[in-house]
């Protein structure tokens, strides 16, 4: 039986552990001279949005179904919203029903994948190669030909529709 005790004491389990495993985390450090494109944390703030900044510079994640990158069906190239990198073509975009834009292949060369153990679990990562923005994950449930779903945070993202 649900009564408000077990109700509130659930949510404030749920809490603790969202506060622990956000704030456990910690952002990877690059050294210096690793990227074509390097800004210090205070020019990154200058050039970034808030939210921007919490996604590319900090792993952060946005909240799912939050991006409008997520209707976005017209041609054109996905980029990287900290350096302007091509990252995406639109043709490799799906709809996975995640809240974030979903590709199923990145442009050659256009990303890092790396090994996030953040959060309890194993992941993939991806950062694009030019700035080692944080862009999202890559999971293995996509559709073919790949089978991949490189799960992106919209933010982390420009559009620029192709040349009519």
């Amino acid at each position: 039986m649900m009564t408000r005790r077990t109700l509130f004491g659930g949510a404030i389990a749920g809490l603790g552990a969202f506060v622990a495993a956000r704030f456990s985390a910690t952002p990877t450090a690059h050294a210096a001279g690793t990227f074509e494109v390097e800004h210090t944390s205070a020019e990154w703030k200058k050039l970034l949005t808030a939210e921007q900044y919490y996604v590319l510079r900090e792993e952060g994640t946005e909240r799912p179904f939050t991006s409008p990158l997520n209707h976005e069906k017209r041609k054109g190239t996905f980029t990287c919203a900290g350096c302007d990198l091509p990252l995406f073509d639109s043709d490799t975009k799906f709809e996975s029903g995640t809240g974030w834009p979903s590709f199923w292949l990145p442009i050659k060369g256009s990303v890092i994948e790396k090994t996030d153990s953040s959060f309890g679990m194993s992941r993939t990562a991806v950062e694009c190669h030019r700035c080692g923005g944080h862009l999202g994950h890559v999971f293995d449930d996509g559709p073919k030909p790949t089978g991949l779903r490189y799960c992106m945070n919209g933010v982390a993202l420009n559009f620029k529709p192709a040349a009519a």
